[in-house]
This record gives structure tokens, C-alpha cells and sequence, in this order.
């Protein structure tokens, strides 16, 4: 017996290999055989959920970072010598907080003389809206009176400018006959003894005895003549137009003959003088020449000296007389002038302002209005303010600096915290400004804080062919531990129905179109057909079925006598969906 069980170790020891495979045979038919023959009770388990009340939110998840609300650069949109700066980094300011003032003693006077001016405007439109005092319209009509008066005594003054103008003209016609005669016959009369020459041509021969002189006493007569015979024919019209004229003539008659006897007297005046330079060129030739001058000649200068004197005074008073009837004439139009804007003026003053003056004055108004705010706003960029409630993130201004304009003289940020998360194109489609949702931290344990989407991006980026919306998330309240650059889940609240019949997704199942639920009764799973309502990735909205506080099987688990598993059951309508939430378990033997 020793040497054969020897042997079958020997056998063993060389045949490892077959051995195992037999030992492997041997026990798995001794197992089946065993279970075959003695068949042992499965045992299958309920895992069940309880229907409740509560909250179905459908949400969409993301993750992202924390940032400021808002940033900027303190910054002046002009340059200069920086003359205070009031925060340092860390400080909390508010909207409105003076940060950094630059030196803006030009900008000042600007704003002070455009208040100025815009006071003096406003005063101006104040006492123009104000109606006339009974002083200024009496001073009104008082004024008119005067000018009216100023025309009556024009009108009276040229009534004597034109009786005066006449009585001037009767004066020269008084003297004028006996000029013209008493020139005729110094010209024309043969007075020189042993000679019938004219006097005229007694001068003239006197003149052309030296030959050298003959052109220049030959023009002499020739002007002498010219100058008698034009003088004659003014003399003639005009005394002719004064004898059918009286004092009663119209005034444009009585003008006329003054202008008419104006001229005549100038043509005699004018004739005298070329007969004198005659007679004073022959006389000077005759003294030059030691020749003897007859005391015809003394006495014809004598006489051309009156007649000059006669004219001369003659002419002065014509013409001034012609001047008192212009300035009389100028004097009423003045007046007419002065009585239509009087007139105008008291009616004005009676009836109020003008509409358009008044509309002039305020529009007048606008403009230091607008001068104003022009230099209020150039102030204004001598300084720089906080545009928001926030934190100095950083200062670098000094007081002393010199800055440009647009330069960077620090950062405020505000403490209001945002997330800004990306989302796919399928889930941007469902997300709204206005949304609620829910925020986690990963440097933070344990800290959940509400939030609510303000901005959704309307063009997405594209990165390795993939397509994602900005979704910014702005927090409810503010928690100092959050600090920018946090990483950060959200959950934005899609929709929200409270007081609904929840019961896990797993628990839903469908047959031939219709939902039904396993609940338990006594221990032993019943079906019960239900209407679904919404759901999201974990729960789903029971409208009808079942009630409130039913145990609802979510999971089956068989496994047999030996307490191994043989087949689990469950079905869900999302794959996602979680364990019960109450973890109930019920066991049935088969």
C-alpha cells in the first residue's frame, strides 16, 4: 500500500499540469452536481424610495472661475500737477469719492465766469418778463411828445428857412442889376478919351502893343466875354424866374429860384473876377512900361472891388440859406424817424414783451447753460472719482506727480462677485438673464452661495471645433473668503415647481406606452400605472398614481442560497440617476 501511494505521488509530481485540470473537473461537477441534486431557496431584495413632497429643479451645471463685477483704471482725461490723492490700496470708497484732483486753478475760472454769465442772463430775462411801471411809460410818452415837438419846430424852421430864402433873393436882386450893369459898361462903353475902342478892347490893345503878350491878353478877352455873356443869360433866367415869384409861392418853387439865383450870382461873381485879372494885368504891364495909367483904370478897379465884395456876400448868404432849408428838411425826417420807433416803443412797453425778444433771451440763457456744463465738464477732467461702490486694488499716483492725460493711475475693483462659466450650444439654448442659481466652492468646504445670470453670451467661441457660450453669474451676497480667481461649480436653475410628488427616475419604468411604478404592499411589490409630469436628472414629477408617503421599489437584487448575487433589476430613465434616497430594503423568499 506504501509503495503504491509512492507511486501515485511520483505520477503526480511529473504530471502538474493534468493533474490541476483534473482537480479543476472534479470540483466545478462536484459543485454543479451538489447544487442539482440538492438545490438550495433564492432570495430576491426591494430596494425602495418614499414618495414625497418637495422642490423639482431642473438645473444645468458648470464650472468656471470668480472675478470683480467690474475693474478700471483710475484714470483724468487731462494732464497736470497731481494736488491730492485721498485712498490708498485696500480702502473701501464709495460712487462719487474724490480719488485723485489734479491742479485746476484754469478750469475754475472758466466755471465761475460761466456762472457769471449765465446770472446775468437769468436777470436780464427776469426784468425783461417784468411788466412796464407807470414811470416808464410816462417817460415813454413823455419822450414821444418830445419828438413829436422836435418835428413841429423843424417844420416851423423851415417855414423861415424858406421866407428867409426869399428875402435873400430879393436882397441880391437888390444889388445884382446894378453888378451887371455897372460890368456891361466897363466892358462895353467907349469911356477912354481919343479912342471909340470899347473899354474891353482898349485893354486889349494896351495889352498887344508888345507882341510877346498877345496869345496871353487875346485868352484874357476871350474869357472876359465868355464869362459876361454865361454870367448875362444865368442872370437874365433867374431874374426873370424872381419877378413872377412871391413869398406865397410853393416851396419847391421858392427852392428853385434860390438855387437859380445861387447860380446866377456865382456866374457874376465868377464874370467880375476874369474882368479884374484883365484890368490888374494891363495896369501892371503899364506900370512895367513906365506908360502912364489913366485914372479910368484906377476907378474901374475900384468898382470891380465893390462888385466882388456885393457877390461874395451874396453868395455866403444863398448858400446859407440853402443849407438851413437842407439841415430844416433833415431835421423833420429825424424826427419822423424818431416819432415812428417812440411810437412804436410806448406801444411795445404797453403791451408787454416781445414774444421774439423773449425767445431771444432764453435762447441767449441756453447758451451760458451750455457754457457752463462745457466748463464744468472741463473741471471735471482734472479729477478722478470712483464710478462705483468698490475697492482701491492699487494706487500709484503721488501727490506732485505730473501725469498725462489718460494715464493710469491705479485700479478699483468693485466687491460685487461674479462667475463667468461656459456652456455647450445645447444647454446656452435654455439659460435666461434673470435665472437663479447655485454656487460651490472648491477652496471653501461647505460653503453654498446664491447667484443669478446677468449676462449670456450671443456668439460663441470656437475652440478645436467646438462651440461655447460665456454664461456671468452675479452672487447674491458677498462673502470676504471668496476672492477673485476661485474656482467655482454652478448650477443654474432652469425651472422650479414646489409641492410636487417626487420620486426617484430609477423607479419609472414603461410598458407598451404607459408609466408605472412597483410600490410595496405588506412586503410584496404591486404595479401601479402612474402620469409623470417633469423631471430632471435624479427625480421625476408624479401627477397621478400613487401617494404621498408609498414605498416605491427603485431596484431589484436576487441572489441565491449561498448569498451570492444572481440578477439585479433597475430601471431608470436616466442612466445618471442616483442610489433611494431613503436606502429602505425589503426581502422576499421564493
Amino acid at each position: 500500500m506504501k509503495n503504491f501511494l509512492k507511486k501515485i505521488f511520483g505520477w503526480i509530481t511529473k504530471h502538474k499540469f493534468y493533474t490541476i485540470i483534473a482537480i479543476i473537473i472534479l470540483g466545478t461537477g462536484g459543485y454543479f452536481g451538489w447544487k442539482k441534486f440538492f438545490p438550495t431557496a433564492a432570495t430576491v431584495r426591494y430596494i425602495t424610495t418614499t414618495v414625497q413632497k418637495g422642490v423639482l429643479a431642473t438645473t444645468i451645471s458648470g464650472t468656471g472661475q470668480v472675478s470683480a463685477s467690474n475693474q478700471v483704471d483710475i484714470k483724468t482725461k487731462s494732464s497736470g500737477d497731481v494736488t491730492y490723492v485721498g485712498v490708498q490700496a485696500g480702502d473701501t470708497v464709495k460712487t462719487g469719492t474724490l480719488l485723485v484732483q489734479l491742479n485746476a486753478n484754469d478750469a475754475l475760472k472758466s466755471v465761475r465766469d460761466a456762472k457769471d454769465n449765465l446770472e446775468s442772463a437769468q436777470l436780464s430775462l427776469a426784468k425783461l418778463k417784468q411788466p412796464a411801471t407807470d414811470l416808464e411809460i410816462l417817460q415813454s410818452e413823455n419822450s414821444l411828445a418830445q419828438a413829436q415837438q422836435t418835428k413841429q419846430q423843424s417844420q416851423n424852421e423851415l417855414i423861415k428857412a424858406y421866407d428867409d430864402g426869399f428875402n435873400t433873393v430879393t436882397n441880391a436882386f437888390l444889388d445884382l442889376p446894378s453888378v451887371m450893369s455897372g460890368l456891361q459898361e466897363l466892358l462895353y462903353n467907349t469911356d477912354f478919351p481919343s479912342t471909340n475902342f470899347w473899354n474891353l478892347d482898349w485893354y486889349v490893345s494896351q495889352g498887344i502893343a508888345n507882341e510877346n503878350n498877345y496869345d496871353k491878353v487875346m485868352g484874357y478877352r476871350d474869357d472876359v466875354n465868355n464869362a459876361y455873356d454865361k454870367a448875362r443869360t444865368a442872370y437874365d433866367t433867374s431874374f426873370n424866374d424872381y419877378k413872377i415869384t412871391s413869398r406865397v409861392s410853393s416851396t419847391s418853387t421858392i427852392n428853385n429860384l434860390i438855387s437859380e439865383t445861387y447860380e446866377a450870382t456865382k456866374a457874376i461873381s465868377a464874370a467880375v473876377k476874369t474882368t479884374k485879372n484883365l484890368v490888374d494885368f494891363i495896369q501892371d504891364l503899364l506900370i512895367r512900361n513906365e506908360r502912364n495909367v489913366p485914372s479910368l483904370v484906377i476907378t474901374h478897379q475900384a468898382s470891380l472891388d465893390t462888385f466882388t465884395g456885393n457877390t461874395n456876400s451874396h453868395l455866403t448868404s444863398l448858400s446859407s440859406i440853402k443849407q438851413s432849408i437842407i439841415n430844416a428838411n433833415y431835421a423833420i425826417t429825424n424826427a419822423d424817424r424818431a416819432i415812428a420807433e417812440k411810437t412804436a416803443s410806448l406801444a411795445q412797453l404797453k403791451a408787454g414783451v416781445d414774444p421774439l425778444d423773449l425767445r431771444s433771451q432764453e435762447l441767449s440763457i441756453k447758451q451760458k447753460e451750455n457754457a457752463l456744463q462745457d466748463a464744468q465738464a472741463t473741471l471735471a477732467n482734472y479729477s478722478a472719482c470712483a464710478p462705483f461702490d468698490g475697492v482701491i486694488a492699487a494706487i500709484t499716483a503721488e501727490k506732485g506727480d505730473t501725469v498725462s492725460a489718460g494715464g493710469s493711475l491705479g485700479t478699483l475693483i468693485t466687491k460685487q462677485r461674479m462667475v463667468t462659466i461656459a456652456l455647450n450650444e445645447v444647454d446656452i439654448a435654455k439659460v435666461k438673464v434673470g435665472q437663479k442659481a447655485t454656487l460651490t466652492f472648491d477652496a471653501i468646504d461647505g460653503l453654498d452661495i446664491t447667484g443669478e445670470v446677468v449676462e449670456v453670451d450671443t456668439i460663441g467661441t470656437v475652440s478645436q471645433g467646438v462651440v461655447s457660450y460665456n454664461v456671468k453669474i452675479a452672487f447674491d451676497i458677498q462673502d470676504e473668503r471668496v476672492k477673485p480667481g476661485m474656482s467655482v461649480s454652478a448650477n443654474i436653475i432652469l425651472s422650479s415647481k414646489p409641492n410636487v410628488l417626487l420620486v426617484s427616475s430609477s423607479a419609472i419604468k414603461t410598458q407598451n406606452g404607459n408609466s408605472y411604478v412597483q410600490i410595496m404592499v405588506d412586503g410584496t411589490p404591486q404595479q401601479k400605472t402612474v402620469v409623470i409630469g417633469d423631471s430632471n436628472d435624479t427625480q421625476t414629477e408624479i401627477v397621478s398614481g400613487i401617494n404621498e408617503g408609498d414605498a416605491v421599489v427603485t431596484q431589484t437584487i436576487t441572489t441565491s442560497g449561498g448569498g451570492t448575487a444572481a440578477s439585479t433589476q433597475t430601471t431608470s430613465k436616466n442612466s445618471s440617476s442616483g442610489g433611494p434616497p431613503d436606502g429602505n430594503v425589503f426581502r422576499a423568499l421564493n
